[in-house]
This record gives C-alpha cells, structure tokens and sequence, in this order.
C-alpha cells in the first residue's frame, strides 16, 4: 500500500537583511536561527516515531538545507522535485508593501483581481502542481510516511483546498510559520488535513519575504 501520511514542512527563517521578497530568486540560505527551526523540525518528526521512507523539496537552496536533518535523521537522500518550487511572482527581489504598492501605481494593474493574482501563478495552478507532487510522493513507497520540503504558500492553498474554502486570503494571515508541519492523509483517494504542528514556536525569528 502507499504512504500512510504525508507531512508538508515548510524551509526555517531565511537570511534577508534587506527584506525583500525573495521567491525563486537564488542564493537565499537559511539563517542561523533558520538552521534550528529545521532541527528542530527534524527532531518532531524523529521524536513522534514517524516512519520516514522517502523526503522530497523544492529546488531552492533554503528547503535543501531545510531538509539535511530530516535526512541524516532517517538516513535518507532528499529528492529535488521541481512541483514543490515556490510560486513565481513579478516582485521578486523588491520590497513589497501597502505603502510601496500606494506610490507605484504601474504596480497596481497586478492586483485588479486578488482571486486571481496577475502578480505571480494562479492559486489553482499552484494546486494542480503540489496535487502531483504530493501524490507521485504518496505512491514512491510501500508504507510508512513521506516528508515534503516546501514553501508557504504552496502548503497553505493545499489547506484551503483540501478544507473546501476560497482560495483568496489575506497572506498575512496564513497558519503557516516557519518549520511548520502540516500532515495529510488520504481518504478514498482525495487528501485530508490530519493535523498541523509549529516545532520552532519557541524560537524568535522574522518571517520576510514569502511569496
């Protein structure tokens, strides 16, 4: 049979002195703080028993280093799965906020309908791309569990989606925080979110530049 359970972890805190947003942009590592978030990530899931059989991320550099301590915790080899990259987005590398937004008005064509976001990919694209993903990840083993390392807003239109409410939200109230865990299931062949963790609540860090 396929994977009991898959866990979606979103990367630890990335190193941006200059706050911008950094979606695929390269050469963002983790912080020092952001290396024990994902420790501490690792950690959880070595702490809960779970049984790993195979860990996956996204090619970016911070979900790379995301994943090493699950990896050395279940001595597994992360793969590279290019379905789990962060959404691309037309601001990377700039600093967004209401205020810049206000006074560039070239900008403001790019959010003419937030329920379909001109600014960077469609939230149902995203989905499409992570439902492969996650279910390519599901079916590469015989039992156990499967880890996916990834990004905010790919694992937080997954919980929107697979909960049945409107994708269009408010990015600043996303139940994702850094080295979060959401878990799924599947049920009769459709995913169900079982249950969502925050390992690294207990450490301060500056969660900037998300798409």
């Amino acid at each position: 049979m396929p994977a009991n359970r898959i866990h979606l972890v979103r990367h630890g805190e990335v190193y941006n002195p200059g706050g911008v947003l950094y979606g695929r942009l390269p050469n963002f590592h983790l912080s020092d703080t952001g290396k024990l978030m994902a420790q501490a990530a690792a950690d959880l899931l070595k702490a809960l028993n779970t049984p790993v059989r195979a860990i996956y991320c996204s090619p970016l550099i911070r979900t790379q280093e995301s994943a090493k301590p699950i990896e050395q915790a279940f001595n597994l080899d992360a793969k590279l799965d290019e379905d789990l990259i962060e959404p691309h987005n037309v601001f990377e590398g700039r600093k967004l906020s209401v205020k810049a937004v206000a006074l560039r008005p070239h900008w403001w064509w790019h959010f003419r309908n937030p329920a379909k976001p001109a600014w960077g990919e469609s939230f149902k694209e995203i989905i499409a791309r992570m439902n492969e993903a996650i279910f390519r990840a599901y079916e590469s083993v015989e039992d156990g569990d499967v880890v996916l390392v990834t990004h905010q807003l790919p694992i937080w239109v997954m919980h929107l989606s697979t909960a049945g409410e409107k994708l269009m939200h408010d990015p600043r109230k996303r139940r994702c925080s850094l080295s979060s865990i959401t878990s799924f299931e599947v049920h009769d062949g459709k995913l169900v979110e079982v249950s969502y963790i925050e390992p690294a609540a207990e450490l301060i860090a500056i969660d900037k530049g998300a798409v």
